[in-house]
């Protein structure tokens, strides 16, 4: 008598409990693959801030193998950037943008022993060229092909500075090497992306110098993909999965702890770190259409992919899923 008395009630929660477990169920499901980067790592929130749709969400360790994973069918969406959208194009990849996520993460930074003021793009000139005429090559680094390599080639063409002419340029594949470059004396500037930015001054490998958003492609880095069968068979999902992008964008714009939560949860980054990234970062669903079109452009004068892909860049920006999560005309979503 005493255990019916008992199992009675969970019985009556659990038959209540049905529907909700049935639509869980029933919910359409989609695999989405992010990049361990600071700005990436809020859409490891996704799956809680989504409805109607059953988010899996994976993480990666460069937005490069996200887009693998994408373009194989192994995921459904990938956060990648801009450039990995424009490279996948140019290699003929079906791939659709629907979302934004994230902007900025980038800066310029100048060796210690440089007397040279935040955003003293005049002395910084004038630096470079007494080195030209003294003989030395003044070295820039970056990782070739990233959105930074991209902010800091732009910023350089607009302040008159040929990076081909002026400076040597010296690639450092893997951004978590930019600190110890710097350390070494290897480098007398770098364009990093954050954590490793704050990470580097916090250290004191380098100083700021500035942001290199003056440019055509602005502060443009992380863009939300998915493919034109993912499109046809399963459009309601994705519209859940760009409504939960706009919401986890909301969330972290509005809760900086939040943000730096997540970062150090998935990264394992020390929070002073974190705390410090987050100041450079922009969360942002929009797509901005002519910076896109004008990385296109960059990408391919710089030789990094091998056609004109701005007709494919601008065709493939497709709004419909921003337009319902967000009740907005693409007019007011960076078209």
């Amino acid at each position: 008598m005493d255990v019916k008395r008992f199992l009675l009630p969970i019985l009556a929660l659990l038959v209540l409990a049905l529907p909700t477990l049935s639509f869980a169920e029933d919910a359409p499901k989609i695999k989405l693959g992010y990049a361990k980067c600071a700005h990436c790592t809020p859409m490891s929130l996704t799956p809680q801030f989504a409805e109607g749709v059953a988010i899996d969400a994976v993480s990666f360790n460069t937005g490069t193998d996200a887009l693998t994973a994408l373009v194989s069918k192994n995921i459904d969406v990938a956060q990648v950037t801009y450039l990995h959208y424009a490279i996948a194009l140019d290699k003929g990849f079906d791939v659709v943008a629907i979302s934004g996520q994230v902007n900025g993460g980038s800066a310029i930074l100048l060796a210690n022993d440089l007397e040279i003021a935040p955003g003293d793009w005049g002395a910084l000139k004038a630096l470079i060229a007494k080195y030209k005429a003294d003989g030395k090559p003044f070295r820039v680094a970056a990782s070739r092909g990233n959105a930074q390599d991209i902010h800091m080639r732009g910023a350089f063409a607009k302040q008159g500075i040929d990076i081909n002419k002026d400076v040597q340029f010296i690639n450092i594949p893997n951004p978590s090497d930019h600190l110890q470059a710097l350390r070494r004396g290897e480098v007398e500037l770098i364009c990093t992306v954050e954590p490793f930015a704050t990470q580097i001054m916090q250290a004191k490998a380098a100083k700021f110098f500035g942001f290199p958003y003056d440019q055509a492609a602005g502060k443009l880095t992380n863009l939300i993909l998915t493919r034109s069968d993912v499109i046809a068979s399963n459009p309601k999902a994705l519209e859940g999965v760009v409504r939960a992008v706009v919401k986890v964008d909301a969330h972290i714009a509005a809760d900086k702890p939040a943000l730096i939560e997540v970062i150090s949860k998935v990264t394992g980054l020390d929070k002073a770190i974190a705390t410090g990234a987050v100041e450079n970062l922009d969360p942002d669903p929009k797509m901005y259409r002519a910076s896109a079109l004008a990385i296109a452009t960059m990408m391919r004068d710089l030789k990094y992919i091998n056609s004109d892909v701005t007709a494919a860049v601008e065709k493939n920006l497709d709004y419909r899923f921003l337009e319902a999560a967000t009740g907005k005309p693409k007019t007011e979503l960076g078209y």
